[in-house]
């Protein structure tokens, strides 16, 4: 089942949506610092980041699938959301400079597809930065917050994908090492425990996020040549011509 707008906003107003927004944010920004005269598109749910990453961005656009449903977002001023399906986006080829995809590759029923619009749209040499959930983490074994409901990936599974679509993964990194706990004592240790995890790059991160570089082009993967077959002539029956049969005395004409 599809998650839905109304829980992943209620999860984000909550003291462990903050915990998360906060290191996950902090990701992003290690790998985009400034978005400035970029064209920013983010998919799935991402208004959370949108907010920082698209301080200077030349336009900022929030889509959300619609088996999730939509919000009003920004605020303030001209609505910039919009409810669309994810592998067939309303936008021109090459029409965006950076793609973001949050609560988004894990909910979809074909990542491969929606990896391929998203390259469809992303100018060349275009960037995008994908947060997924870590299948070893223990963030996926929990369905109490959004990334603990879809599919999980692991980290070769996601180049995989990325590689199939035209991307090149460049920067990589792990967040969520606190575990998603609703304590208080967890909250207030949350620093710590992304500091040592990070520090000693243990496996159980929550989330990955990668930012990854659109190839200019497309490597086409080697097929099997069709072995060649001889051309070998054909004897065409021939008609045999029928025997004529020899007339008897009562079938003579009368002469």
């Amino acid at each position: 089942m599809a998650l839905d707008v109304v829980d992943l906003r209620a999860f984000y107003a909550s003291p462990l949506g903050h915990v998360a927004r906060r290191f996950i944010g902090r990701a992003m920004l290690r790998f985009w610092p400034d978005c400035g005269r970029q064209r920013l598109l983010g998919l799935g749910f991402c208004t959370p980041y949108l907010t920082v990453l698209g301080a200077n961005a030349e336009r900022v656009l929030a889509f959300m699938p619609a088996a999730q449903g939509v919000v009003n977002w920004p605020s303030e001023g001209l609505s910039a959301s919009a409810l669309v399906e994810p592998t067939l986006l309303p936008l021109p080829t090459a029409s965006v400079d950076r793609v973001v995809l949050v609560h988004a590759l894990e909910e979809t029923e074909s990542p491969d597809d929606l990896l391929d619009e998203v390259a469809r749209v992303l100018s060349p040499g275009g960037r995008m930065l994908v947060v997924a959930p870590n299948r070893r983490g223990l963030w996926a074994r929990m369905d109490g917050t959004p990334f603990g409901h879809g599919r999980p990936f692991s980290r070769s599974q996601l180049e995989s994908l990325m590689r199939g679509a035209t991307f090149a993964p460049e920067n990589w990194a792990e967040a969520l090492y606190v575990p998603p706990l609703k304590r208080k004592l967890f909250m207030r240790s949350a620093p710590a425990w992304e500091r040592v995890g990070s520090g000693l790059s243990l496996p159980f991160a929550g989330v990955h996020v990668i930012d990854a570089t659109k190839q200019f082009y497309r490597r086409a993967p080697l097929r099997a040549t069709r072995r060649s077959f001889a051309f070998r002539p054909v004897l065409l029956p021939q008609p045999t011509p029928t025997p004529r049969l020899r007339e008897t005395p009562d079938e003579r004409p009368a002469g």
